[in-house]
């Protein structure tokens, strides 16, 4: 367990991260939020085997399983993943030579998902170090 006092921003760093990277990849098939193809270089549109449509499908695939992650068994690999994650999504958008200002909020959201997978190592770390209950009885005797 982290300390107390860093519980509550575990906690809205675990839930924010992964909901936002779940509901985003839910939204590549509905466009509720926005046009997502718009974003999508036409650097990277050119190198596609399919359509934008459907790699924009398939990112949002990856991007709910990682929110999945994130909120439930693996959050420090998905929180990892999610870092890289968006840096990948910084260098499209870069590449369009517009969309700056989302670039610099994803480099940000990485760097929270980083913080977070870090976070998580230390709270795993910290957890497997304190004893249970059953392994200090059987230290005490």
């Amino acid at each position: 367990m982290l300390d107390k006092r860093l519980e509550p921003a575990w906690w809205a760093l675990r839930v924010g991260i992964g909901a936002a990277a779940f509901l985003a990849g839910l939204d590549k098939f509905f466009n509720i939020l926005t046009n997502w193809s718009m974003y999508l270089s036409p650097l990277a549109q050119r190198f596609l085997p399919v359509s934008a449509t459907a790699f924009l499908r398939t990112v949002g695939v990856i991007e709910m399983l990682v929110g999945l992650a994130i909120l439930t068994v693996a959050t420090r690999i998905g929180a990892y993943v999610a870092a890289i994650w968006l840096l990948a999504i910084t260098v499209n958008l870069l590449s369009t030579g517009m969309f700056f200002d989302i670039a610099v909020r994803d480099v940000e959201m990485a760097l929270a998902a980083f913080t977070l997978a870090r976070l998580t190592q230390v709270r795993e770390s910290v957890t497997q170090e304190i004893p249970s209950h059953r392994d200090q009885a059987v230290l005490q005797h």
